[in-house]
């Protein structure tokens, strides 16, 4: 036992820097994980008696945010356009909280015809829609087209929210108070919106659509909430964090093979889904939020937007494109 015990101690001794090093860089590790974490709701709010609609609520943060909302004792939409998936969510969902009351929708955002069937199915079959979250979206994908002519980054992440969210307002303002809540990104600091090329057909780059779309987020969440001032009806948009999701698929085999590789480790440290499901759940459900409207929130707090998410003109410009893209008088 001392011949072991005096081996390990020579063992540090001839080694100490590297151990010194290496227990840095655990402590390192771990501190970087748990602030990439980020903040957690802790509401404790309940929502029996009360809908909640989710877009993209078959995977990541989406289903996540549907299993808090269920856990809840919410009747949880998932509006999807996998339906397959979607029910195979659902059944995880109503098993992992305990509620049966998850059901499912078909809804394909890059359809404007997909968007008023699911608002007209919801409008004729729910009593009142308390909370709406447009969760759903796509990232840097290749240009690709929505089945009404559109880039698909913009007529997915912004058109189809902003058309599903209109037809639904009715039922929202009859079921006061309710709330939407808007996923955008942090990629929104980046984004400009292309007035003169909103499909960006002259110069297309995934990553400019994507900035683009997010943008698109905090302005429509920006002047939505100033419309809908004093109906009861709030409007939250939010940056979810980086997060290890299906949503990067597009992105990841495009990059070199070097990229590849250290996108692969920065994915071990970032958001699990639940972790950034988190501040959707806390503008979905914290009561210190009742009375606020319009503002951007991340980890779980507010957080001042770039400034061209701020531009009142630019939000009341994109809000009159849009409605002449999507056919709202």
């Amino acid at each position: 036992m001392q011949n072991y015990a005096n081996a390990i101690k020579d063992f540090v001794d001839s080694h100490a820097t590297g151990i010194t090093v290496a227990v840095v860089a655990g402590v390192g590790v771990v501190a970087l994980r748990r602030w990439m974490a980020g903040g957690v709701c802790r509401s404790r709010a309940r929502l029996y008696g009360k809908t909640v609609l989710i877009t993209g609520a078959n995977t990541g943060i989406g289903k996540e945010t549907a299993v808090d909302m269920a856990q809840r004792g919410a009747r949880v939409i998932l509006a999807c356009r996998d339906m397959k998936r979607a029910n195979t969510a659902a059944d995880e969902i109503r098993q992992r909280s305990g509620n049966g009351n998850v059901v499912v929708k078909k809804l394909d955002l890059a359809s404007l015809q997909s968007v008023r069937d699911l608002a007209k199915d919801v409008q004729e079959n729910e009593e009142h829609l308390d909370i709406l979250i447009n969760n759903a979206g796509i990232m840097m994908c290749p240009k690709w087209i929505t089945e009404d002519g559109f880039e698909m980054q913009f007529g997915v992440n912004h058109l189809g929210h902003f058309l599903l969210t209109n037809l639904l307002l009715d039922m929202l303002q009859k079921s006061t108070p309710s709330r939407i809540v808007i996923v955008s990104s942090l990629a929104h600091e980046r984004g400009c919106i292309h007035f003169d090329d909103i499909n960006l057909d002259k110069n297309y780059k995934p990553e400019e659509s994507y900035r683009q779309s997010k943008l698109a987020n905090v302005l429509f969440g920006r002047e939505l909430a100033a419309r809908l001032q004093g109906t009861g009806v709030t409007v939250y948009s939010l940056h979810p964090g980086v997060i290890r999701t299906e949503l990067g698929r597009h992105l990841l085999h495009t990059l070199a093979l070097w990229k590849r590789v250290l996108a692969s480790l920065f994915m071990m440290i970032v958001k699990r889904p639940w972790e950034g499901a988190q501040t959707t759940i806390y503008c979905a459900v914290d009561e210190s939020l009742a009375k606020e409207s319009g503002l951007y929130y991340s980890d779980c707090a507010p957080k001042m937007p770039a400034p061209q998410a701020l531009d009142d003109a630019a939000a009341k410009k994109l809000w009159e494109l849009s409605a002449s893209m999507v056919g709202l008088a």
